[in-house]
Formats: structure tokens, sequence, C-alpha cells
């Protein structure tokens, strides 16, 4: 159980380390530089969906039985995961993660505020992922390695560097000072572990709807890609960069999911 406990804190220790950039980094980050982030974390999650979340739900569908129709449980979960996320975003008021509005010396301490809401909301598909991985791997499943979990949560890790970042250091910009804004980076994080934990501890009576959960964690992650991520890519001049961000984040998750796997 050792193990299970550092794995489902992976991601939550990337993103203390990135709202821990406010300490050695300047306020504001360069355009190119949040582009990169922004498409390599999107890059990542969307590899991580595929290849640690909608594949193995399918291959478990299989265990279980269901043969031709093994795509059922990935396709219902995918779109339930989505319809939620969508669900959230009308339902809890939350600022859509923008750098370029969230910079800067004016930024109000209510905006930051809302973007600590935005980016913690968007942490709870990525905690649950974890969790569902996990579960399954104590569930001995065939298609869900302890090395695979581990890419999963180190995956997410990496993109949580960049979000951990993109709350300390507006934060700090509103005058609340770079101690106060760390913690309030760090404490985003939080609700991955405790989600993870929370799904581990009901996986006994989850396991014959796990694939549906893994599946359920992709459609949400995929949304806050297409929602969030790539619309900040996309927005300005040199809207490239991300997409060479993107790029390397996919593989980079995809080799690891692989090779690890």
């Amino acid at each position: 159980m050792e193990t299970v406990f550092l794995g489902i804190m992976i991601p939550f220790i990337g993103t203390t380390l990135g709202a821990a950039c406010v300490f050695f980094m300047k306020e504001k980050l360069s355009e190119g530089v949040t582009k990169a982030l922004s498409g390599f974390a999107a890059g990542v999650m969307v590899a991580a969906s595929v290849w640690s979340l909608l594949i193995p739900a399918m291959e478990m569908s299989v265990e279980h039985g269901m043969g031709k129709l093994s795509f059922a449980p990935a396709v219902v979960g995918f779109l339930l995961g989505i319809a939620f996320l969508l669900l959230l975003d009308h339902v809890i008021p939350h600022l859509h993660v923008n750098l370029d509005e969230a910079e800067g010396p004016k930024v109000s301490l209510a905006k930051s505020t809302m973007l600590i809401l935005a980016v913690t909301l968007h942490n709870i598909p990525e905690g649950m992922a974890v969790g569902v991985v996990f579960a399954g791997m104590l569930a001995e499943s065939e298609t869900i390695t302890l090395m695979g979990a581990f890419a999963l949560s180190i995956g997410i890790a990496i993109q949580n560097f960049p979000e951990g970042a993109i709350i300390s250091m507006p934060v700090c910009a509103s005058g609340a000072g770079k101690k106060k804004a760390f913690l309030y980076g760090m404490l985003s994080g939080v609700v991955e572990p405790v989600g993870a934990i929370i799904t581990i501890a009901l996986s006994r009576f989850l396991i014959p709807v796990i694939p549906y959960l893994l599946s359920f964690a992709a459609g949400a992650m995929v949304y806050v890609v297409v929602e969030e991520l790539i619309p900040e890519c996309a927005m300005g001049k040199h809207s490239n960069i991300g997409t060479i961000g993107f790029a390397l984040g996919f593989a980079v998750m995809m080799a690891m999911d692989v090779a690890l796997g």
C-alpha cells in the first residue's frame, strides 16, 4: 500500500513543484512559454486518456466477456465524462484559464480566486483517473500493471507542473505574497490524492464498472484539453509553439505508457 500511496501522491508533487516556481521566476511568463506549457500539458492528457484509460477500459471489457461489444463501456463512460465536466462548467462559476488575462500587477484577488477554482475543478478527473487505474491494478487486472499506473501518475504530474505555476504567479501578482501564493497553488492539487484515495477505498464495490470509470476519466480529461488548453495555445500569435508543445507532450506520455506499461 505504501507504493500505491506514493503513486497517488505523485501528481500532487507535480502541482507543488509548479507552485514553487513563484519563488524563483518572474511574476509573468512569456507568451511563448505559456503556449508551450499549455500545449505540452494538452498532449500529455490526450495520450494518457488513450493509452492509460480508454485502451485499458476496452481490454478490461474483453476480460469481462463482452467480446465485440467491448467498446461500449468506453464509449458510454467517455461521453458521460464529457457531459459531467460540461455540467460542472455551467453549474459552478469559474474563470477559464487564460494566462494573458490572469497575469500582471492589476490582477484582482477575486479573479485569482476564480482561477484557483478553475484549476481545482479540472484536477477532479485527473485524481479520479489515478485512483481508478490503481484500483484496477489492485484488482489484479491483466491490462493494468503497477508500472503502467505509475506512468499515468507521472504523466499527470508533468502536466500539473505548469498548472501550479498558473495559480501561484497570478496570486502573487495580486499582492498576496509569495508564501501565500505558493500555498494556494499547492492546495489546488489536494483534490487529486483525495479523489484517488476515495476511489481506491470504494474499488471493491466498483470493480464491475471500472471500464466505465476509466473512460469517464478520459472523457473528463479530454474535455479540459478541448475547452481550456487548446484555446489557450491557439490565441494570439505563434500558435505553432503550442502545437509543437502538444506533439512533444503526446510523444513523451505515449512513450512512457508503452515503455512502463
